[in-house]
């Protein structure tokens, strides 16, 4: 048993090197030695746990998509309201890209580099299914614009990486006006104005 834990410890640590690395130099600049050394094992080890570089960052990126979309969701009840169901999500995605920003800032990385591969991605947009499915309700019902998926969280969700990442740098301090604003602004940017 303390065998086996011990190898859990040094995969978790090879992942958390791997997200502050890459957070901090990019991918390109974070060679495996780097995040060995980090994670303070042998660079062989890593090849114990993942395939090569795009393995362990694939496998990060899934890893952490999954620990964020369990925190956005954990809350929500399918039978709420469109409005009340992407209210709850949109705050507990919000309350998780602040709270857990390292992780955050990873996935933003991921989402806007092409470092992540195809079919990664396409397992990472699988965790968000239960909010891909609110929007399909909502444009049944009429509440939510007819638009695709993608513009949908481009409206709605992506600005909350560009506040996570302005309020890391200093120059913008999120407080609950302004994050009761930001929610404002992302419902109206997707519901149908009647």
């Amino acid at each position: 048993m303390a065998k086996l834990q011990k190898s859990i410890d040094k995969r978790n640590a090879l992942v958390k090197a791997t997200i502050e690395l890459v957070n901090n130099n990019g991918f390109h600049a974070t060679p495996m030695s780097k995040i060995a050394k980090m994670a303070n094992v042998s660079p062989a080890t890593i090849y114990l746990y993942f395939e090569n570089k795009q393995d362990l960052v694939n496998q990060t990126y899934i890893e952490v998509k999954a620990e964020y979309t369990k925190y956005a969701f954990e809350t929500y009840d399918e039978s709420m309201s469109v409005e009340a169901g992407f209210e709850l999500i949109w705050k507990r995605i919000a309350d998780f890209k602040l709270k857990e920003c390292e992780n955050a800032m990873f996935l933003a990385q991921c989402d806007n580099t092409p470092m992540i591969d195809e079919l990664s991605r396409q397992q990472g947009i699988k965790h968000l299914q239960p909010l891909l499915d609110l929007w399909t309700r909502g444009k049944e019902e009429g509440i939510i614009k007819p638009l695709s998926e993608y513009l949908l969280y481009a409206y709605a969700i992506n600005p909350l990486s560009f506040l996570m990442i302005t309020q890391k740098r200093g120059a913008f301090q999120l407080d609950k006006t302004h994050l009761e604003e930001a929610y404002q602004s992302a419902w109206s940017s997707i519901k149908v104005c009647k």
